[in-house]
């Protein structure tokens, strides 16, 4: 969750993601496939659409939905987040729209993910999305006074783990995870989504939520072992660190986006060499990565849709290197960082009424087939140029190049790959690789080249 204070209520954070715990949690999302698109905001018949029609020809594993429940009205995204049942009854479809969903995904090979909203519920009072009364710290039917944890102030400081896990984020009346009863509805709310098909949730506000609760409440899913990401945002001394919710699934990790921006705009790709757990990161099997989330995005601790070739060139050293699981945030335009969904979350078509459909981007979704076709391969022949120009290998399976320098280069690079064909799937044009594993390619700035095997024609 964000921590400002949003006009007359909230923002929250969207994070955690993916890795794997094999033992005790579904951490990197099960499967051969671990790229999420996050469809930030869209509703149901659209995200329904979106699988058949590209999610699923370009190799996603999953697809992560915004909030379904039941929330506060209003035309911000964060009403999504200020839940006031456990109904499908929010802006973005019903019961049936969502079910219809799911079924259209998985025919897809798509797997759904929830972004579950279990932390809190609203900050004030009124009638819900899909008809339900309620008060801040009453929900009939669902919750009482007494459901609630007894701080009442804001959470305000992040050294003491008490306040953080007791207050109440940004105002919004905070659910007590210790208690039986609301262990056991959280829980039957995330077993209807289980019910429906849902393939795994995103823990929203992960950090809010003592870990031992979650595992209890996990615990009780009738799939207790179901793909599991949670938000804990990493703060240096902080009472709460994200490696304590780890044995119970993903966590996503933070820095690795705050470092990614850094690097792209200030730094050097060089220093890319070992980046992951070499530079003190969570490790990779249960990492959850991003380049940008849907509050990084607005609060600008990350790059966006609006850092021009920076974020195009960081999503694709993300999904080309093996660290996480990545998230391909996709979202709309926004010049009021509160402002929801363009057509109350309806697409009609990508790049029109505002939607950047950043999933579908060319140099993006080409590399999500490199992803998957490079899987469980290390990093070999690593090259850089000490500043804005690296090239790495994927054992004998890919290879990648990134010039982020101001002038093109031209160069004859040493991979692993089997002599023959590819296609350069950023450019779309074919590159010969000799019986020594070399090609001379010319980048121009700002551009990339990703060659993998299996793909000799474009």
């Amino acid at each position: 969750m964000a921590r400002r204070l949003l006009p007359m209520a909230v923002a929250l954070t969207t994070a955690a993601l993916i890795g794997m715990n094999p033992s005790t949690a579904a951490a990197s999302p099960p499967g051969t496939k671990d790229v999420t698109a996050v469809l930030f905001e869209w509703d149901f018949a659209s995200v329904a659409k979106e699988c058949t029609n590209t999610l699923g020809p370009a190799g996603y594993g999953y697809v992560q939905i915004s909030p379904p429940a039941e929330h506060i009205p209003g035309s911000q995204w964060w009403t999504s987040y200020q839940p006031v049942s456990y109904k499908i009854a929010g802006r973005l479809g019903d019961r049936t729209a969502f079910r219809n969903m799911v079924n259209t995904c998985h025919a897809a090979g798509v797997k759904v993910v929830v972004d579950s909203v279990v932390n809190h519920m609203s900050a004030g009072s009124g009638t819900g999305t899909g008809g339900s009364s309620y008060t801040k710290y009453a929900y009939p039917g669902l919750y009482s006074s007494f459901d609630f944890d007894d701080c009442t102030a804001q959470v305000s400081d992040y050294q003491d783990r008490w306040n953080v896990q007791h207050c109440e984020l940004v105002g919004l009346a905070d659910l007590d995870t210790g208690e039986e009863y609301v262990r056991k509805t959280i829980a039957g709310y995330l077993n209807d989504l289980l019910s429906l098909g849902v393939d795994g949730f995103r823990v929203d506000a992960a950090k809010h939520i003592p870990a031992e609760d979650l595992a209890d409440i996990k615990s009780r899913l009738t799939n207790p072992s179901v793909y599991w990401k949670q938000e804990v945002i990493y703060g240096a001394g902080e009472a709460v660190q994200p490696s304590e919710y780890t044995g119970n699934g993903d966590v996503q990790e933070f820095r690795y986006a705050y470092d990614l921006k850094r690097v792209f705009t200030s730094e050097k790709l060089a220093y890319l060499t070992n980046y992951g757990a070499g530079w003190g990161y969570l490790n990779s099997s249960v990492a959850g990565v991003f380049v940008d989330n849907h509050d990084t995005e607005r609060n600008g601790s990350t790059l966006n849709y609006k850092s021009g070739a920076d974020y195009t060139l960081a999503n694709v050293f993300m999904l080309a290197w093996p660290y996480g699981a990545p998230d391909i945030n996709s979202g709309y335009e926004w010049s009021d960082a509160d402002a929801g969904p363009p057509n109350g979350g309806r697409v009609n078509a990508c790049w029109q009424d505002g939607w950047k459909c950043q999933h579908a981007w060319p140099e993006i979704k080409s590399m999500v087939a490199f992803r998957n076709a490079t899987r469980g391969q290390a990093v070999s022949n690593w090259w850089d140029n000490g500043n804005n120009a690296i090239a790495f290998g994927r054992g004998g399976k890919g290879y990648v190049a990134i010039n982020h320098e101001s002038s093109s280069l031209t160069r004859t690079y040493q991979s692993a790959l089997p002599a023959g064909t590819y296609c350069d799937v950023q450019n779309n044009t074919t590159v010969s690789v000799n019986s020594s594993g070399q090609f001379t390619a010319t980048l121009g700035s700002d551009t990339a080249l990703a060659l993998y095997a299996g793909k000799s024609s474009c």
